[in-house]
């Protein structure tokens, strides 16, 4: 069993298998869009073991008020540091692949791409296509895995290195650790710290590739769960959920989607900071208090403390400068717009 898998898993008899007899360098394909995989590029040219033969990421967007077109941060640090790079629209395009192949790559390794890969691509690397995913799978293999774990108010998380099949982050695990989440952590904090925790894991695991003694150990489906991709409703405020669980959520889907909610007359609220307090029993969205630190807003359980906002069209400003400008009173009520 891998050093560091997380307890719980165990090898079936007769279950892993060698991944590759040992080489002296791997040649290594990275593929990734988001943050996550920038800790993978540096961890890989840091250890100088293995050679970075290209960077695939995803072509440049436009994006901002001038729809002016933006690379990602992946090739950002790419081109600092003078790899080559692809951006296909379609990464398992024929003709794409081909390149690819071209390339002859050990291994491709997969961290936040944002592109489903087929099989012609899949059967480019000599040894195989690997993802390094930011939960301890089986649980929370999806899209949004960091953001869904902060809000379902998980106290543990960790990062998987598993091989690449067709299903969704099914394939069997090469290794696996655990990472705890602290009670003020949300999207922003946590992310770079599995990050961080997935470029360790990877160099391990591309060592024991040129070693010829990586196994992997299957996952067990009846422990699965999905982290669905997230939508811009996901971040409208349910006030009838308990307090504790809509701060949760804000934890786990900031900075998008946020938080939001609406004022009588159906203005725009967006919310980035709250604490949980006890509350008097009202109908959820009914504002307790409008004075303080910020509106108290009763929920299906609790009250939450509106300690950061944002109205539309203002900048981000405290709960209590707020109030002191918007005539918020005891009993209004806030929620989405009939």
């Amino acid at each position: 069993m891998y050093e560091g898998l997380k307890a719980g898993f165990a090898l079936p008899a007769g279950a892993g298998k060698s991944s590759v007899r040992g080489v002296d360098r791997l040649k290594v394909i990275l593929m990734g869009s988001g943050a996550l995989a920038c800790p993978l590029l540096e961890g890989i040219l840091a250890a100088g073991r293995d050679d970075l033969v290209a960077v695939v990421t995803q072509p440049d967007r436009a994006a901002g008020r001038g729809m002016q077109c933006h690379s990602c941060v992946v090739k950002t640090l790419a081109t600092s540091r003078d790899l080559p790079v692809f951006t296909p629209e379609n990464a398992s395009d024929a003709a794409v692949v081909e390149q690819l192949a071209a390339l002859e790559p050990d291994v491709v390794v997969v961290a936040c791409y944002g592109q489903f890969l087929k099989k012609n691509l899949l059967a480019v690397p000599r040894i195989g296509t690997i993802n390094v995913h930011p939960s301890l799978l089986p649980k929370y293999r999806g899209a949004s895995p960091i953001q869904w774990t902060l809000a379902n108010g998980e106290t543990e998380t960790g990062v998987t290195v598993l091989h690449v099949t067709p299903k969704m982050d099914a394939g069997d695990i090469l290794a696996q650790e655990t990472y705890p989440v602290a009670p003020h952590d949300d999207f922003c904090s946590l992310e770079p710290k599995l990050a961080a925790k997935g470029a360790e894991l990877l160099v391990r695991v591309l060592d024991d590739f040129r070693a010829g003694k990586t196994q992997g150990i299957p996952q067990d489906e009846s422990q699965a769960t999905h982290a669905r991709k997230l939508a811009k409703e996901d971040g409208l405020v349910d006030w009838s959920l308990p307090a504790e669980t809509i701060r949760n959520r804000l934890r786990g889907f900031a900075p998008w989607p946020g938080a939001y909610t609406f004022l009588p007359g159906g203005i725009l609220l967006k919310i980035h900071g709250m604490s949980v307090e006890a509350g008097a029993a009202a109908a959820p969205g009914t504002v307790l208090e409008a004075g303080g630190a910020g509106p108290l807003v009763a929920t299906g359980s609790g009250a939450l403390r509106l300690t950061q906002v944002q109205p539309a069209g203002k900048k981000p400003m405290p709960g209590a400068a707020f109030l002191c400008g918007h005539k918020l009173q005891v009993g209004d009520r806030l929620g989405a717009v009939s």
